[in-house]
């Protein structure tokens, strides 16, 4: 006994720094991902989606909530099996969580390669995607504060200009429209006082009403799918330093992940033989 005790601490040993390397960075991702899906499953409580499940679908445009429960999924998986992998030498789920993890390198690696070939399609989906939220601004509380902080930090206005607010059922200058917002644009269009330490949530009403000459005096007369495209062409070195050093962690997550199955099969192949 004694000596098949000593074969086996001479062998091949698991790697206690890659283990719980592995296993404290996923811990963190696990707890984020925990507290993702809990944002997003209290905001949906609170909007009343989940007493009634089919409103999911209800929503013409983008419920950002979506957003928290996706990401917040991914990231909860991805750190539950790296996370009780590392702890418990369980090779699934360390193989699950290079694989899972490969594929979401390739789909993002992919999605570039596609974005830079195919640019104007990109844009054409873009605009749709805008212009369907736009229809919906009023119908989600969520989406509408989305496209609120959409408009003011990047200082634009509809897809490609305001008359894209036509789209909207209160802000178009159709003759038939009650609304007070008729012809108008929402607040967040409108150009900004330094000044003012108050919102001037009425700034937006009758402006499209106004020659265009003088639209540009009270709000942001661009569109945010060419204000994005700037904001992109003047941050260009900041994106692309994010997107590599994405690829690189997950990259190094895989590789690490990967030599500690190494590890752990060599380990249980010598005590097997011993």
């Amino acid at each position: 006994m004694s000596n098949m005790s000593g074969n086996h601490y001479k062998g091949q040993e698991v790697s206690c720094c890659i283990k719980y390397f592995i296993f404290g960075f996923n811990i963190l991702f696990w707890l984020l991902g925990m507290a993702l899906v809990g944002i997003g499953l209290w905001a949906w409580s609170e909007k009343g989606v989940l007493s009634n499940i089919s409103s999911i679908t209800d929503l013409g445009g983008l419920d950002p909530v979506w957003l928290f429960m996706v990401v917040g999924g991914v990231m909860f998986i991805l750190g539950f099996a790296g996370c009780i992998g590392a702890l418990r030498e369980n090779t699934f789920l360390l193989k699950f969580f290079s694989v899972f993890l490969g594929i979401i390198f390739f789909l993002e690696l992919t999605t570039g390669v596609l974005a830079f070939v195919f640019k104007d399609w990109i844009k054409d989906q873009l605009n749709l995607f805008i212009n369907n939220n736009i229809r919906a601004y009023r119908d989600d509380i969520d989406l509408q504060n989305l496209i609120d902080f959409t408009q003011e930090y990047w200082e634009c206005c509809g897809a490609f200009g305001a008359d894209d607010w036509n789209l909207n059922i209160y802000f178009n200058c159709t003759d038939g429209n009650p609304s007070r917002e008729k012809c108008g644009v929402p607040f967040s269009c409108c150009t900004k006082d330094p000044a003012e330490d108050v919102i001037n949530t009425q700034c937006g009403y009758d402006v499209r009403a106004k020659p265009d000459s003088e639209q540009k005096d009270y709000i942001n007369v661009k569109g945010c799918v060419p204000q994005f495209e700037k904001w992109l062409q003047d941050n260009l070195t900041l994106v692309a330093g994010i997107f590599i050093g994405v690829a690189l962690l997950q990259i190094f997550g895989i590789c690490l992940a990967q030599n500690l199955v190494s590890d752990i099969e060599a380990v249980q192949a010598s005590c097997f033989f011993t």
